[in-house]
C-alpha cells in the first residue's frame, strides 16, 4: 500500500475526537484490519500495566481466535518487549503456548505513545500487534507508519490535556515539592546525581541531561544549558542543543571537539540574536575520580571540597554557544573525593529578584551548601530551591527558568 496513502488514511481516523487513547486505537485497529491492501487477519493493544510487571491485552479484533480477557504477557518472560523499546517494531516467531493455541505463531508488533519507566528501563505505553500471512518488510514498514501516527496524535492529547493542567496551575507548578520526581535522580559507580529544572513559563529555555557513554557505558555525561530569552524559541533551541549532544555522546567525540562543532551548528542554524550558555562535564570509573568538563560561558559551577572545606568556581572554558562560528573551547578537569560535592546551576537561580529588584546571587548559594555538604544531592537541591523561593516574589517582573544538577561522591 502506498506509504503516504496510509499515513492520510490513518491520520484521518486518528484525528477524531475520541474520549479515551483506547478508544482511538481500538479504531485505528479495526480499520486497518479491515483494509484489504493491508492483509491482516488480526490485530491487537496490549498496555504496559506497571502494578502487574506485564503488558495487558485491551482490545483485539480479526479472524483469530479470542484471547481471554485480561491476559497479561510477563516483562522477564518476552527478551522482545526490550527489542521494541529499542527498535520499535519487530517481526517475530510466537513463543507463548496459549497464544500459539489460538493460531498465533508469527506476528508483527510496534511500540505506540510514551514510554513508561520500569527499573532501569523504559517501555513503550502500548504495544500494536497484528497477524498477518505476509511477515516482512512491507508489513514492518507499515506498522511504523500506522505506530507513528498514533504516537504523534496521543502525544497531542498528553499535550494538550498536560498545558491545560499546567497553565491551570502555573504558580503551583513553581513550588519544590511539584517540581522534584524520582527520575530526576541518577547512580554511577560511586557518584549520585539530582537535577531538576522549574519552567518560568509553560516551557523552558533550561535542560540538562545525563547521556551515557561507551558500550560498557563507563562514561557519564552531564550537561546543564540554558537558552537565552524564554518561550517557544528557548525551548526550541534547548531541544535542539539537547538532540544533537545526544548524537553526539553516541560517537563518543572529545569535548573540545564536541563543542566546537555544537558552536557551529548553533551558530549556522539560529538567528544572530540567539545564544546559549552550557556546561557539559564526564564522569567515568576513575579511582581518583576524574571529572573533564568545559564550561561554554556558563555560571561557574561551585565545587565543595571536603578535605579543606571550602568551595572553589568551576570557571568558563570558552565562550557561550552561538555568537561566533569558529570559537575554542578549553577542557579542564578536577578530582572528586569522597564527599566532595559539584552544584551545577543556571543564572534563574543566583538571578531570582526580590521584591526590592536585589539578586539571590552566589553568596547565598555558597552558604546553603557549604549548610548541606552532609546532604544527599536531593536533599541539596531541595533547600537551594526553597531558599530561592522564599528569597523571590512570584510578581517579580525578572523570574527565569531554575536549573539545579548535584553530583556527590560517596565512595
Amino acid at each position: 500500500m502506498d506509504q503516504k496513502k496510509l499515513y492520510r488514511t490513518i491520520e484521518s481516523v486518528a484525528c477524531q475526537n475520541f474520549t479515551k487513547d483506547s478508544e482511538l486505537l481500538a479504531d485505528v485497529v479495526q480499520q486497518i484490519v479491515k483494509n484489504e491492501k493491508i492483509q491482516l487477519t488480526g490485530g491487537r493493544i496490549w498496555k504496559f500495566d506497571l502494578r502487574r510487571k506485564s503488558y495487558r491485552i485491551i482490545f483485539q479484533t480479526g479472524k483469530v481466535q479470542k484471547i481471554p480477557d485480561d491476559f497479561t504477557l510477563q516483562i522477564k518472560d518476552y527478551p522482545l518487549f526490550d527489542i521494541i523499546s529499542a527498535e520499535r517494531t519487530i517481526l517475530a516467531d510466537e513463543t507463548n503456548k496459549i497464544l500459539r493455541s489460538k493460531g498465533i505463531f508469527k506476528y508483527s508488533a510496534a511500540g505506540v505513545g510514551r514510554k513508561v519507566r520500569f527499573g532501569e528501563k523504559k517501555y513503550y505505553e502500548y504495544l500494536l500487534a497484528v497477524n498477518s500471512n505476509m511477515i516482512g518488510d512491507d508489513l514492518r514498514d507499515t506498522l511504523n507508519i500506522v505506530a507513528t501516527v498514533l504516537t504523534s496524535k496521543l502525544n497531542e492529547r498528553y499535550l494538550s490535556q498536560s498545558r491545560k493542567n499546567l497553565i491551570a496551575d502555573i504558580d503551583k507548578a513553581k513550588q519544590l515539592q511539584r517540581s522534584i520526581l524520582p527520575a530526576h535522580e541518577h547512580k554511577f559507580h560511586t557518584f549520585d546525581i539530582f537535577g531538576v529544572t522549574i519552567p518560568a513559563d509553560t516551557v523552558a529555555g533550561d535542560f540538562y541531561d545525563y547521556l551515557k557513554i561507551g558500550d560498557d557505558e563507563e562514561r557519564l555525561g552531564i550537561v546543564v544549558g540554558d537558552a537565552a530569552s524564554k518561550g517557544l524559541g528557548a525551548a526550541a533551541e534547548a531541544m535542539y542543543i539537547s538532540g544533537a549532544l545526544r548524537m553526539a555522546s553516541t560517537f563518543q567525540i572529545k569535548i573540545s571537539p564536541m563543542l566546537f562543532r555544537l558552536n557551529q551548528l548553533v551558530n549556522k542554524i539560529f538567528s544572530d540574536d540567539k545564544f546559549t550558555t552550557l556546561f557539559y562535564g564526564e564522569l567515568s570509573n576513575d579511582k581518583k575520580g576524574l571529572f573533564l568538563y568545559a564550561n561554554a560561558g556558563h555560571n561557574p559551577p561551585m565545587f565543595f571540597d571536603k578535605k579543606n572545606n571550602n568551595i572553589t568556581y568551576l570557571q568558563p572554558s570558552g565562550p557561550l554557544l552561538g555568537p561566533a562560528p569558529n570559537s575554542k573551547y578549553e577542557t579542564d578537569s578536577i578530582n572528586f573525593h569522597k564527599g566532595d560535592i559539584l552544584v551545577i546551576y543556571s543564572d534563574g537561580i543566583v538571578e531570582s529578584a526580590n521584591e526590592k529588584y536585589d539578586f539571590y546571587g552566589e553568596e547565598r548559594l555558597q552558604k546553603i551548601i557549604l549548610e548541606s555538604v552532609n546532604k544527599t544531592p536531593k536533599e541539596i537541591t531541595s533547600l537551594i530551591l526553597d531558599d530561592v523561593l522564599k528569597f523571590s516574589t512570584s510578581d517579580s517582573k525578572y523570574q527565569d527558568d531554575k536549573t539545579i544538577v548535584v553530583i556527590k561522591r560517596n565512595g
